[in-house]
């Protein structure tokens, strides 16, 4: 790589040449502000204007995110000028912000109360008129204040990069600009995806979950058997909220707080996850060996299915008919748990946690109701489940290890817990379907083919006792769409497919903990880039740790068909554990 000589403070350093200023000065130890950014130096508009600096070569101040260093360069961070300029820069957004800050879901991770401190900004110096606000709270999944939106532009950018869509782009010009839906509509009359990939990079409180707390609080006030499960990637980020080191598993501390919050069950939704492997398993093989509609395609990411309804629904056949493992594992609490407690289904409340916004809309589906009552009545997301410890006053840090429920269900497998990370569902399916087809276990346990973290396209092709097994695995929906086009032009060559909707998979959910570094002071620099390989690490060893890693090994799991569902894919599974999906309309967004 070449390099160029320049001086940053009067400090003379070699960088490489093609670097914006932004992401020399970190190099050499400089931290400049910045809003627009969420990638060392990786921008999106350069409109936020609080990264000026000097250089010399240039016409005065320069946006450092997006103008590169060059040969004998002269940068000046802290002269009055540059210093005055970013001060007032963040003034002039917080003068058409809505500064009610304390009661902000965003508050103590505000990147622009952040850069605010940083700059000095005076809260009040400009006053006059603000732009019209719209509060879009109509989807269970997203809600959106643009009075708290400083028109960045990350939001846009991160549904085009993980997605290949515009769901959100920049409406109305001048003073009135807003970022929304196409004509200001609401995420509900739109083809969004609810994945929060967006609240993941919004600076501000903008963009946010909708919280469930409340609803979780009227259910212990109304004397319900509040049940709680835990998706496995929430493991991998909950100690993030306690600023613990990215990918430090907690799962003992995380069932201690949920304890002393008064959960009167905890139990894993890796029990879910074992028992959607028996049924989706069983059911690719019926499809192999019967002639059956291929490839088939993962049915557990609810943002994956929201894209197929809204962009393929002519390929639906397609997906499982399973349900997510949450969703089957609730059904399961309120019909043969229930029954084995004693206890009626209308008394239960059933909470997920999970590491996405787009489960939120998805218990909400019709199809996803047993004897009359929604599978899941609440899905908190992670940081939701950050606020509820820390409102109770619990200490995590000083938390004892404890251990799930056992009663009926809460056993699982290393196969289970790996579903949290892109290719999990792929390589927990293919321990089963290996058995099934051979008799014996697949003595390597892992399938090293369909592992890795990053976005992007993962193929193989494995001869099993004389069958050919295709596979691909994809997360984010641009990845997706190359392999869902070749399915529609008939010329795909695979059996089966995973799909994630979050770059990464579920550890890289629209739910999880915020990442950015100048809230997580433990971290190193380069966190940006390695936080989803850390976190999918942490799932990977905890399955390596597991003595049974194969889901159709679990001893409830083979308890649980012998006692009541009787076998995988019979009358009353299906009834239960499978569901249905429809093509939708998109409303005639622009492409």
């Amino acid at each position: 790589m070449a390099k160029v000589n320049i001086k940053i403070e009067g400090q003379p350093y070699e960088v490489e040449a093609g670097q914006t200023i932004m992401e020399a000065c970190k190099a050499c130890g400089y931290e400049i502000p910045s809003l627009c950014t969420y990638n060392h130096g990786k921008c999106s508009l350069a409109s936020c204007r609080v990264c000026l600096v000097e250089a010399t070569g240039t016409k005065g101040l320069v946006a450092s995110c997006v103008y590169p260093v060059a040969e004998g360069m002269e940068i000046t961070i802290s002269s009055p000028k540059a210093v005055e300029a970013r001060r007032t820069s963040v003034e002039l957004l917080l003068s058409n912000h809505n500064r009610n800050c304390q009661e902000c879901d965003k508050n103590g991770k505000c990147e622009l109360l952040h850069v605010a401190q940083i700059t000095g900004a005076r809260e009040a110096r400009f006053n006059g008129a603000k732009t019209e606000v719209t509060v879009d709270q109509l989807t269970p999944s997203i809600k959106r204040d643009t009075s708290k939106c400083v028109l960045c532009g990350r939001c846009i950018a991160r549904c085009e990069e993980a997605h290949g869509l515009s769901v959100l782009g920049f409406i109305n010009r001048g003073f009135h600009t807003v970022v929304g839906p196409a004509e200001n509509r609401s995420f509900k009359d739109s083809p969004c995806l609810l994945c929060g990939q967006c609240t993941t990079v919004c600076p501000t409180g903008a963009l946010m979950e909708v919280s469930e707390i409340d609803k979780v609080d009227e259910a212990f006030k109304a004397g319900k058997h509040v049940i709680i499960q835990v998706a496995p990637a929430v493991r991998a980020s909950l100690g993030e909220e306690f600023d613990l080191p990215i990918g430090t598993p907690v799962t003992g501390k995380m069932i201690a707080a949920l304890r002393r919050l008064g959960f009167e069950r905890c139990y894993d939704v890796n029990f879910g996850a074992d028992l959607t492997i028996m049924e989706e398993g069983t059911e690719l093989l019926g499809r192999i060996t019967n002639g059956g509609v291929l490839p088939m395609i993962t049915s557990c990411s609810p943002g994956w299915i929201n894209y197929a309804e809204y962009y393929y629904g002519d390929l639906l056949d397609h997906v499982s008919s399973c349900k997510s493992p949450h969703e089957m594992q609730g059904a399961i609490i309120k019909s043969y748990w229930a029954k084995e407690k004693g206890i009626d289904p209308k008394d239960i409340f059933v909470v997920s946690v999970m590491p996405c916004t787009a489960k939120k809309f998805e218990k909400e589906r019709p199809q996803l109701v047993t004897n009359g009552y929604p599978d899941v009545d609440a899905v908190l997301t992670t940081r939701e489940l950050g606020k509820l410890i820390k409102r109770a006053g619990i200490q995590f840090n000083k938390l004892p290890e404890e251990e799930w429920d056992q009663d009926i269900m809460g056993d699982y497998t290393g196969a289970a817990v790996i579903f949290g990370v892109t290719g999990g569902v792929m390589e927990a399916a293919l321990r089963t379907v290996y058995y099934k087809l051979t008799g014996k276990e697949y003595g390597k346990i892992v399938f090293e083919e369909v592992r890795g973290h990053d976005a992007g396209i993962r193929e193989a092709s494995l001869d099993i006792n004389g069958t050919t097994v295709n596979i691909a695995v994809a997360s984010g929906m641009r990845s997706a769409k190359i392999l869902l086009d070749e399915i529609r032009e008939g010329k795909s060559k695979y059996h089966f497919i995973e799909f994630m909707c979050c770059p990464g998979g579920c550890i890289n959910g629209g739910g999880q903990s915020y990442v950015k570094p100048c809230f997580l002071p433990n971290e190193a620099d380069d966190i940006l880039d390695t936080y989803k390989e850390k976190r999918a690490k942490a799932l990977y060893t905890e399955d390596e740790r597991q003595v049974v890693r194969q889901s159709h090994n679990n001893p409830q799991i083979i308890e649980l068909y012998e006692k009541f569902l009787g076998e995988p894919n019979s009358h009353l599974a299906h009834e239960l554990l499978h569901t249905t999906y429809a093509a939708r309309e998109r409303f005639n967004d622009p492409e």
